[in-house]
């Protein structure tokens, strides 16, 4: 999505994200807009799959409600995703930072 998420870039993700990586960038931010400041759950599936298909890093965004999703993640980390990006669930003290802390994958 393009002008601040209110039109199609033409594109679909996937094919961007194989695009960016044949261009030489190794980690992109891949956010799912229609569940961004829902509370509705990252889309684990999605986002894992356009880190397989893309060989990229990928940082998760977009849907954090909980440290459950924290946890999700975690346990796709294989698939490429290595990081997340939590706003509005820190805003509205879903959870605090030091727990999502706690969360963090690359330390255990």
């Amino acid at each position: 999505m393009t002008h601040g998420w209110e039109r199609s870039g033409g594109i679909e993700a996937v094919e961007l994200a194989r695009r960016v990586a044949h261009a030489g960038v190794e980690r992109i931010v891949y956010t799912d807009v229609a569940r961004d400041g829902t509370f509705g759950g990252i889309n684990v599936e999605q986002t894992c799959m356009i880190a397989r298909e893309s060989g990229l890093k990928v940082t998760a965004s977009g849907g954090v409600s909980s440290l459950d999703d924290i946890r999700r993640l975690r346990n796709v980390s294989a698939c490429g995703i290595d990081s997340v990006i939590i706003g509005k669930a820190l805003y509205e003290a879903r959870f605090t930072l030091q727990e999502a802390l706690r969360e963090n994958w690359s330390v255990q």
